[in-house]
């Protein structure tokens, strides 16, 4: 059993393109590409649900792990585009976040609503 094991690992290794579908280089990007898609499917969801913090601190795991998936060798590009992907979702969520909570993004949303449900007129020329 080990020696069948041993030459289809053999076969594998001397394919180059199946030799990189069965390695980490692969599918440690594929598997990781979760977070950037969710990141992506959250762009569309209300920015008063974002964490701030959260936020932060994945913008900075995205632009660690760039680095990092370049500095390996030899360079992981997969795993460099996934974390490109990443930290511009999470650029993206961190302009929400600020635009919702800092420069008045919210209190915008909320005279927008009002008006829509007919509680207030509308500001002459606005």
């Amino acid at each position: 059993m080990a020696a069948a094991i041993k030459a289809i690992n053999a076969k594998i290794r001397s394919n180059s393109v199946l030799d990189y579908i069965c390695s980490t280089h692969f599918w440690g990007p594929v598997s990781n590409f979760g977070i950037p898609i969710a990141a992506v499917m959250d762009t569309q969801k209300d920015a008063e649900i974002i964490s701030g913090p959260m936020t932060g601190a994945l913008v900075i795991y995205a632009a660690t792990f760039m680095r990092y998936s370049l500095a390996v060798t030899p360079p992981n590009y997969l795993l460099f585009a996934c974390h490109l992907t990443n930290f511009g979702a999470q650029s993206t969520q961190a302009y929400r976040y600020l635009n919702y909570w800092k420069f008045g993004g919210r209190e915008k949303q909320l005279a927008d609503k009002a008006v829509a449900k007919g509680a207030i007129a509308p500001e002459a020329g606005a």
